[in-house]
């Protein structure tokens, strides 16, 4: 019986070389194939980087920069003009941890702006005070402001309609910071992503707010309820820095830089929404601002309508070893050193001699980062790290990258904190919210040295997006990041996560209990599973 197939094929001349050869050419044929397609869609790239890079060229928005200060002083002026002539130091830097007195900052100086706010933000949110702080813009621009924004595109896909409403006022520019060239239709974005996927994955995730030349406002916070205590179910804990003096001149200048980068198009010459929508866009601020959800956020920038008087009752650290840093535009392109900011915070970090406290929502240390940590703590320096838990990030992901670290930096003497997605904060979410994520990103070295910023210490910040931050050496400002950092790694906010017998505990303040969980808190199975699977996937550099 088992001889009658290839009596068959003997009979009608096939032989068992005659199969082999089928099948080696029917092999050698996918192959060509393969290879053809990859000839095609490696062209096809080529084609795309190309074709985009023209097109950015000739999309370029005329130049333009900060408007001088010089002159009859702005209502803005007259506010800071007592911390502005101060001769203590070349720059004034107040830190704003509560989400509240963000949101007021910036909707005051909006208001007391007399000549012009450039902004840029890696995201702005159309959300309650996304809109608010639009409306704020909007009528700064109705009363002669000139306002220039940047946004990161990668988040914004689909809401062109309210740019365009700003930008179609006369006293508002908008350009998006590495654009896409699909604006409509997700195929043809996806599209062109898989076309141009090196490049656009470099983001923009700078966060500035510049209000007349003479104030701004820097730091981890980006423009939605999230950030300014809205959100009804979880809340972000971060830090910025409101600045006068030098240091806004440099963020001036930074601003300036990406303004006029080849990277940066006006949204115009992007997209040509329907007015119709435009008007629709517009009316959705005016409406905002006089809904009643809009209430509790108005009457709080009410109670502090005296922005002199505000900004009296802050507390100012003057001093001159300031710099505002950041990342070139050209990152974008992958032109120049990609690494940039990370070569210059790198060496603060591991210069520490006593201590050094890191607060970043995402940290992924690579493998050298690892090492570094490890020889300071070998070296006698007191190493702490806070991070979000895995029941309070937002990115999943993310936690995998960190978790494949966690056992030997605690190992070698690393003290580790996550926060709790639930823990107790000083200020209370107007909405309720009792959800709680990590948001801040900042270091302080030695007691003295101090850097917030948007820079996570993760490969995404340090070789793929733009980040910028502040730098400075001032002992009693660090004291206050602190007593900040001291807050949030306490057993009331965050878990300290250790090894007993070989294997991970946290342990933590929970419902005003001292509790040791022996997983990953107040998470279920399927969220530990799949980021166990993630953790395997070859995706650490996108993190």
């Amino acid at each position: 019986m088992w001889g009658r197939p290839d009596s068959a094929n003997a009979r009608l001349g096939v032989t068992g070389s005659d199969r082999i050869g089928a099948g080696t050419g029917s092999r050698m044929s996918i192959i060509l194939l393969i290879f053809v397609g990859g000839l095609m869609f490696a062209a096809a790239s080529i084609w795309a980087v190309y074709s985009y890079g023209r097109f950015a060229e000739r999309s370029r928005g005329e130049p333009s920069f900060c408007l001088p200060t010089d002159g009859p002083r702005t209502p803005l002026m007259e506010d800071l003009h007592k911390f502005l002539a101060s001769p203590k130091a070349t720059s004034g830097l107040a830190m704003v941890s509560s989400n509240l007195d963000a949101f007021a900052a910036r909707s005051l100086s909006a208001r007391r702006a007399g000549r012009s706010l450039d902004l840029m933000y890696h995201i702005w949110h159309s959300d309650l005070t996304g809109r608010l702080l639009a409306y704020e813009v909007l009528q700064a621009a109705n009363r002669g402001i000139r306002v220039r924004l940047i946004l990161d595109d990668i988040n914004d896909f689909g809401r062109d309609s309210a740019y365009l409403a700003l930008d179609d006022h006369p006293n508002i520019e908008v350009r998006m910071f590495n654009p896409s060239r699909a604006r409509k239709g997700r195929l043809r974005r996806g599209l062109e992503m898989a076309m141009r996927p090196l490049s656009l994955t470099r983001r923009m995730h700078n966060k500035a707010w510049i209000a007349d030349g003479v104030l701004a406002i820097v730091g981890g916070r980006n423009v939605g309820d999230g950030y300014f205590d809205a959100a009804e179910a979880s809340n972000f804990r971060d830090l910025d820095l409101i600045m006068i003096g030098n240091a806004v001149n440099q963020t001036a200048k930074i601003f300036d830089q990406y303004w006029n980068s080849s990277v940066v198009i006006p949204i115009r010459t992007l997209s040509r929404e329907a007015g119709a929508d435009r008007a629709v866009a517009r009316q959705r601020l005016v409406d905002q601002a006089s809904a009643e959800s809009s209430r509790p956020y108005l009457d709080y920038v009410g109670s502090h309508s005296d922005f002199a008087l505000a900004l009296g009752k802050i507390e100012w650290h003057f001093c001159d070893n300031v710099s505002v840093i950041s990342d070139p535009p050209e990152k974008a392109l992958g032109d120049k050193d990609g690494s940039w900011l990370k070569n210059m915070l790198s060496p603060l970090v591991v210069g520490a001699t006593r201590t050094i406290e890191i607060t970043s929502p995402y940290f992924v240390p690579r493998n050298e980062a690892v090492k570094a940590l490890i020889g300071l703590v070998k070296d006698g320096v007191d190493v702490t790290i806070l991070t979000n838990s895995l029941a309070a990030t937002d990115v999943a992901a993310v936690h995998s990258g960190y978790a494949r670290h966690r056992r030997q930096l605690i190992n070698a003497g690393v003290r580790l904190f996550e926060l709790q997605p639930n823990g107790r904060a000083s200020d209370i979410s107007l909405f309720g919210s009792s959800g709680t994520g990590l948001h801040t990103k900042a270091f302080v070295a030695d007691e003295r040295l101090g850097f917030i910023g948007s820079f996570n210490f993760d490969p995404r910040s340090a070789s793929l997006n733009t980040e910028m931050g502040v730098l400075f050496e001032h002992v009693p400002l660090a004291k206050k990041m602190r007593e900040v950092f001291e807050l949030e790694t306490s057993p009331s906010m965050s878990y300290q996560v250790s090894m007993s017998d070989g294997k991970l505990r946290w342990e933590g303040d929970s419902h005003g209990a001292l509790r040791v969980f022996n997983r990953e808190p107040e998470t279920h199975w399927p969220r530990r599973l799949a980021v166990w699977l993630i953790a395997w996937l070859p995706i650490q550099s996108q993190l």
